[in-house]
């Protein structure tokens, strides 16, 4: 999963500082890569590997002058993180284009063998971004002479669709104006805002509604599914619907991966989280089983954390102390780094264990890594009984449409049940939330009509052309990561 933000300001204006202020504001999506570029006169790029803060000096900010921009962060679900896969991408010639995504490509790797490998065009770097540039860039490129106008990029975005599947939300800019599309099934979050300066109307495309809000922008709406965006040198904003399929954004990003003050598709993910947290309260008042206190794993959990508690009339405790200069353990790039940093990221509080039975609350659990040490060290300070929660229900199946669980070999619920499961955690009981429980909970946060894509709950791809070569070809790519 990463994150964007593409910036078109007034003319004379530059774009950079908003960029990267909302850039920080999603640091959280990716924390592999950052880059940006920018367009005054032509083109200029700053990418690396590292956090934005890492990335982005103040020298580097004289050089990004320009009124269009796009920025990203990046944490690599295809290809192996190194500094040819940063985004954005750009093509001077033969069309003055740049590019960035948020998604996967499911036929990345059939795209490069067969419509690249044809035409012998050899790509630049192992992500799956560049083969959405040249595809569209190519469509760009026939349209003659003219200047780009709306119909020209709903042409190109189309021959996105038909070419490239898989789930992706793209934002760019050209040397005249500024584009953005959403998947045919609206899989990945992508959202439009605006703001007025005495310089005049600056306009911005975003991942989450935060990203808009830090920077000073009035939220205007989401993308819908199969939606683009194009707003040229008239300055007026065009949205065309080039997709016809139904709309189906990704469950995960309510529970995990977007920040609980962000809006997506109209739904609330501090609303959805509450509202995950209450019934799982209930669900665990059905076990019979009694506890002293509910203990979030930070940071995501929290939220939910403090309505169960509310639904239980226990305690909601900060047990754990999170070292805020350690990354996201999910996102980091293979299980070894993830594991060493577990433990340097979260410090106990023993008064709030010892003697005690305790819920340890997550928002998920994918590999068992965190759970395990969580689980460990409750026992280290001296715990009863630790009961381990998950709001969401069991992941059982890959997700090949852009987040880093993509190898069935990762999920430790796979062919176990929940006591088995509790068991190789170390914990004394294990609960999860119902697929059924969480849909219905994310949907009475906001948007009550939505249907999500909930493939690595339940195993049903939403785009239907997921193939056993796919699979393999994205197993082999997190794989060799990995091993890096």
């Amino acid at each position: 999963m990463c994150g964007f933000i593409s910036i078109f300001g007034p003319a004379e204006s530059n774009a950079i500082h908003d960029v990267l202020t909302g850039l920080l504001a999603i640091q959280h999506r990716g924390q592999d890569a950052a880059g940006v570029v920018t367009f005054g006169d032509r083109f200029q790029a700053k990418k690396g590997l590292g956090l934005v803060r890492e990335v982005f000096q103040e020298k580097h900010m004289q050089r990004l002058r320009g009124h269009l921009a796009v920025g990203h962060v990046r944490y690599p679900t295809v290809g192996l993180g190194e500094d040819t896969d940063v985004q954005p991408f750009w093509l001077d010639y033969p069309v003055g284009v740049a590019m960035a995504h948020n998604g996967n490509v499911t036929n990345f790797h059939d795209l490069r063998r067969t419509y690249f490998g044809q035409r012998k065009i050899h790509l630049g770097s192992n992500c799956d971004l560049e083969v959405v540039l040249y595809v569209f860039a190519d469509a760009l490129m026939r349209r003659g002479g003219h200047p780009v106008e709306v119909d020209d990029v709903r042409v190109a975005v189309k021959e996105v669709f038909d070419r490239v599947k898989g789930a992706y939300s793209v934002v760019g800019i050209t040397g005249e104006g500024m584009y953005a599309f959403r998947d045919p099934y609206g899989i990945k979050p992508i959202i439009f805002g605006r703001k007025t300066t005495p310089e005049g109307t600056w306009y911005a495309v975003a991942s989450e509604s935060v990203v808009l809000d830090v920077a000073g922008y009035e939220v205007v709406r989401d993308l819908q599914a199969g939606e683009m965006l194009w707003i040229g040198p008239d300055r007026v904003p065009h949205f065309v619907q080039v997709g016809d399929k139904p709309h189906r954004p990704c469950i995960f990003e309510y529970i995990y991966f977007a920040r609980p003050d962000t809006f997506l598709d109209r739904t609330s993910v501090y609303e959805a989280r509450m509202e995950l947290g209450r019934r799982l309260g209930r669900a665990f008042q059905r076990t019979g089983l009694q506890a002293d206190v509910v203990i979030p794993v930070p940071e995501s959990a929290r939220t939910a954390a403090q309505t169960m508690a509310e639904v239980l009339g226990l305690p909601c405790r900060e047990g754990f102390v999170k070292n805020r200069y350690v990354g996201r353990t999910f996102i980091m790039p293979n299980d070894k780094a993830r594991r060493d940093s577990i433990r340097a990221k979260l410090n106990p509080i023993r008064a709030e264990f010892e003697g005690k039975k305790v819920i340890v609350l997550d928002d998920s659990i994918v590999r068992g890594n965190t759970s395990r040490q969580m689980v460990k060290i409750a026992r280290q300070m001296g715990a009863e009984k630790v009961y381990l929660a998950s709001y969401s229900p069991p992941l059982l199946y890959p997700c090949l449409y852009g987040i880093d669980m993509s190898t069935k070999r990762e999920f430790i619920a796979r062919g176990r049940d929940h006591a088995e499961i509790a068991r190789e955690l170390g914990a004394d009981f294990v609960l999860y939330q119902t697929i059924e429980e969480m849909v219905d909970a994310v949907r009475t946060a906001g948007n009550g009509k939505l249907e999500f894509c909930k493939a690595c709950f339940a195993g049903e791809y939403p785009t239907g052309d997921i193939t056993e070569q796919m699979v393999a070809d994205i197993e082999q790519d997190r794989m060799a990561a990995t091993k890096c």
